[in-house]
């Protein structure tokens, strides 16, 4: 899939706390929490876009956080799905995939010819019949019912990007996984399961160092082009951190490998 134009996946994930050491963080009446909310770029699972938050905030309010770049593609779960911020977004010339919910009040204008061997059971351009979201959305939309071949499930897609190609916009809202795989990275390698302070500023700023690390080890993993993983690359930088030598010999063939001229006078331990 290669796009001319820029796409960002928007999600969260909650990071749960203890109520009686972070009673700043709310979230439930027996449960603390923080939200990470991010706006990853695709082409290179960078973020470009973070808010910290306690546990309440509505995922849809980081709509409001934004700023919009026209001819972009935001690629959301139905979590996101509020018709009002949403055109918001196409007024500011921005592009949106998203899920319908399955309570989706509408009715077809037109449908389009497709290939249903794709997998693409439908594409069609929809008007909204609530009287809610027709007015908060007063133009047309694009329907795209779905077959996943893996799974058996079928999706059905909310857009307003009319120019690609049905199966382009499936495919962009199967790259969205890559935002989830960032938080589980994150959540995994760079330690912000446990906080070594307990207060609202203590936490934030060791996630945004957390995050930090894990920018710059993409980076370097990009500009060195490394063909390793980004948990080898910051395995290898936190044990040779205060060695002079440079990063790419970290990686040579030689760095694997042992030194077999041994000392012929050495004695063998074992000889069979």
């Amino acid at each position: 899939m290669e796009l001319t134009s820029s796409a960002y996946a928007l999600d969260s994930t909650t990071i749960d706390l203890c109520l009686s050491v972070f009673p700043w963080a709310h979230f439930r009446s027996t449960k603390a929490a923080v939200k990470l909310h991010t706006l990853l770029d695709l082409r290179g699972s960078i973020p470009s876009f973070m808010h910290i938050s306690d546990g309440k905030l509505h995922d849809v309010r980081a709509l409001d956080m934004l700023l919009l770049e026209p001819g972009t593609i935001y690629v959301m779960d139905r979590g996101y799905v509020d018709f009002a911020r949403l055109y918001t977004l196409h007024q500011a010339g921005a592009f949106f995939v998203t899920r319908a919910k399955s309570n989706l009040d509408a009715h077809r204008v037109y449908s389009a010819p497709v290939d249903r061997a794709t997998g693409v059971i439908c594409d069609q351009t929809i008007a909204l019949d609530g009287y809610v979201t027709r007015r908060d959305y007063p133009e047309h939309l694009r329907r795209i019912r779905f077959r996943d071949a893996e799974t058996g499930k079928r999706l059905v897609f909310l857009t307003n990007r009319t120019t690609l190609p049905a199966l382009t916009i499936c495919a962009l809202y199967k790259s969205r996984w890559q935002v989830e795989l960032f938080f589980k990275w994150i959540k995994r390698h760079l330690r912000i399961k446990r906080f070594y302070g307990t207060s609202e500023n203590a936490v934030k700023s060791q996630i945004w160092i957390a995050v930090s690390v894990y920018v710059l080890v993409a980076i370097v993993r990009k500009r060195l082009r490394l063909e390793v993983s980004l948990y080898t690359l910051l395995q290898v930088l936190s044990v040779t951190v205060f060695e002079k030598m440079p990063l790419l010999s970290a990686f040579s063939v030689e760095a694997y490998q042992s030194d077999d001229s041994m000392d012929d006078n050495q004695l063998e331990l074992l000889s069979f």
